[in-house]
């Protein structure tokens, strides 16, 4: 019998971890609040598996299945009979706890809880429902489909068989999982983001201008994208969010954010998905 994976949000992220699973051969149940935002993330899978039936990487008939294993709803309670429910929601403590708090409500008792946060504590997450032992986080790296990586967080009270089980699931799903303690920022973002940051600070100071910044770190630091147009692509609230859970939770202030990256954030200048970043798109 397949697993049965639950996703919570049906964004870049949850669209892409859905898209994993069903085709690691997974059953998958994507839930998000709106009926639109469903349809957006399951034309984004259709669009992702079209790709590789045109580049011959899979048939039109194992497109069709993969997506025949994926059930979209809006409602919370189609998640009780899944094995394990990854949350992909906003990234905000108040929300993801929400979440947590609900599906701690409606899921099995064995069920494990993971989360895709990027930043954010699961010690509290775990800390919101009545099994901490069963609550861990799985980061997955954006692009989900293209991106080998799965962070695999453990929170105080995550137990070693949820981290067992999780690392079995991400090689199950073609990851690779590699982890690490429950730290403001974990690894990926505690280690990229003070560089994005950096690279903001120097345009903010006119040490260089934004073409010349992200043409040294990638012709010198062989970086697929500059640290500049890399923030567009996360987006600068995100961006801005995960500085701010750096500087709050560590207490350094070599972790306090660019006053430009505050400035693009309060002028509504997000990035790619905004139209405008530190490039116009």
């Amino acid at each position: 019998m397949s697993e049965t994976i639950g996703v919570v949000g049906a964004g870049t992220m949850g669209n892409g971890i859905a898209q994993v699973a069903a085709r690691a051969g997974c059953d998958v149940v994507i839930r998000d609040v709106q009926d639109d935002f469903l349809q957006r993330g399951l034309k984004t899978i259709d669009k992702s598996l079209q790709r590789d039936v045109d580049k011959e990487r899979l048939s039109t008939e194992e497109k069709h299945g993969i997506l025949g294993k994926i059930k979209a709803t809006t409602e919370l309670s189609a998640l009780s009979g899944c094995s394990v429910v990854i949350e992909a929601v906003t990234e905000n403590l108040e929300v993801k706890t929400d979440v947590f708090r609900a599906l701690d409500q409606i899921t099995q008792p064995t069920t494990i809880l993971a989360s895709n946060t990027s930043s954010i504590s699961i010690t509290k997450l775990g800390a919101a429902t009545r099994r901490p032992d069963k609550v861990i986080g799985m980061h997955f790296m954006n692009p989900v489909p293209v991106m080998k990586l799965v962070e695999v967080i453990r929170g105080i009270a995550t137990s070693d068989e949820t981290y067992e089980r999780v690392r079995s699931l991400s090689d199950k799903l073609g990851k690779t999982a590699l982890d690490c303690q429950d730290s403001p920022g974990f690894v990926s973002n505690r280690v990229l983001m003070p560089m994005i940051n950096e690279a903001i600070f120097a345009l903010y100071e006119g040490v260089a201008t934004r073409e010349s910044i992200d043409g040294i770190m990638k012709l010198g630091m062989n970086h697929p994208m500059g640290p500049l147009t890399l923030a567009d692509f996360i987006g600068l609230d995100v961006c801005l969010a995960i500085m701010n859970v750096l500087h709050e939770g560590l207490g350094d202030p070599k972790y306090r954010a660019c006053p430009l990256l505050k400035r693009y954030v309060d002028a509504g200048w997000l990035g790619r998905k905004s139209g405008r970043g530190f490039y116009e798109y």
